[in-house]
């Protein structure tokens, strides 16, 4: 019961999931609002163009039914007035197409915005499956999208009746005003007619918006396992990250051992704990921390001094100071310059010492160490 309800898809969907879905070409897309911007736009072209296309559709009409006796015997007049007739009502248009062309570019805008995606252009088998074609064709989706379209069909022939019903008496003395005027006004009568048919879609665009906003949100909504997987991927899943962890460990550890041997001291516990000191007048100004580890890697940096001929000293409590306050490649602090000098000071006298040099010097028994610095274990 419990795993049934973990694979509940009943969580919103993350950032990262939206953003995958319109990688992949899924946002909320409405035919609604892209055909309602188109058709009001189209009317709106009418409105501001409605005089010029009316002089230029009267001139071709002009055109078309004045000829004189000659051009009735030639057989090629018709199609040359024709052609010059088409050419001369689509240059007309121009302008109604521009305007045309530029609302379909922004139409997506409204609702989804640009997307250029070419995983949504990538071949699918379902796509071509017959049996998720007819699936799809009795879904609940496609009863929805029936109703829709019955709903439109409905409401814009409604629409359109009552336009006509208001218009009637227009449309019938048309035939009774000169040429010139009826032009005008059949063209006006269909700017207004196109004007409250176009702002009809407008109903059903703000019906559809929503619903695609709702539908798009359900189809990504995760379940509990989905977000706990997407977290994981996020993060690093937990193996990983140990495993990266203990390499960094490692190579952390490798690139200190090899300074080992470049240590002038190694300080003991004298087993738990072991810290090599590095210290060149010329180049440092305070002795630096080349190496520290505790038990295993303690064992190992005694090791690697042995086989180096690098000096180990027991001082446990310099040690653990060491040890607990200072990490590798970095500088000892302030409060224990004293204990460190003293114990650098016997160093380099024992190497001389060894090099016959002077006398064989005293190790210090006890190193000054401050109470803030001083660690039990």
């Amino acid at each position: 019961m419990a795993e049934d309800d973990s694979q509940e898809k009943s969580q919103e969907p993350t950032a990262k999931r939206l953003e995958k879905a319109r990688d992949e070409g899924q946002v909320p897309r409405s035919k609604e609002l892209a055909t309602s911007a188109i058709l009001i736009g189209a009317t709106a072209a009418l409105y501001f163009f409605g005089s010029y296309l009316s002089v230029r559709i009267n001139g071709i009409f002009i055109r078309g039914f004045t000829f004189g006796r000659e051009s009735s015997f030639d057989t090629n007049y018709m199609f040359v007035a024709l052609s010059s007739a088409v050419k001369e009502g689509l240059f007309s248009l121009i302008p109604i197409f521009i305007i045309l062309l530029i609302i379909a570019f922004a139409a997506p805008l409204g609702l989804g915005g640009w997307l250029f995606s070419s995983k949504s252009l990538m071949p699918k088998g379902s796509r071509m499956n017959p049996l998720s074609g007819l699936k799809r064709m009795f879904s609940v989706k496609a009863l929805v999208e029936l109703v829709k379209s019955l709903g439109k069909v409905g409401l814009v022939v409604a629409i359109a009746i009552i336009v006509l019903y208001q218009r009637r008496n227009d449309i019938v003395h048309l035939s009774d005003l000169p040429f010139n005027v009826a032009i005008h006004d059949s063209i006006f009568i269909l700017i207004i007619s196109a004007l409250l048919l176009s702002c009809s879609t407008l109903i059903i665009a703000a019906i559809d918006i929503p619903f695609q906003l709702w539908e798009n949100n359900k189809n990504l909504k995760m379940s509990m396992q989905e977000v706990r997987d997407e977290m994981k991927d996020s993060e690093g899943r937990p193996e990983v990250k140990g495993r990266i962890r203990r390499l960094q460990r490692d190579l952390a550890n490798n690139r200190m051992m090899q300074e080992v041997p470049t240590a002038d001291v190694i300080l003991t516990n004298p087993t738990h704990f072991s810290v090599a000191l590095k210290y060149d007048p010329a180049t440092m100004k305070t002795p630096l921390v080349v190496a520290k580890g505790g038990d295993f890697i303690a064992l190992k940096i005694r090791e690697i001094a042995n086989a180096h001929s690098v000096e180990i000293l027991q001082a446990p409590a310099l040690t653990r100071a060491i040890f607990y306050t200072t990490e590798v490649d970095k500088e000892i602090p302030a409060g224990l310059y004293l204990a460190v000098a003293q114990v650098l000071a016997y160093i380099f006298q024992l190497r001389q010492y060894r090099r016959g040099k002077a006398k064989r010097p005293k190790a210090p028994k006890k190193c000054p160490i401050p109470k803030e610095y001083t660690f039990d274990k």
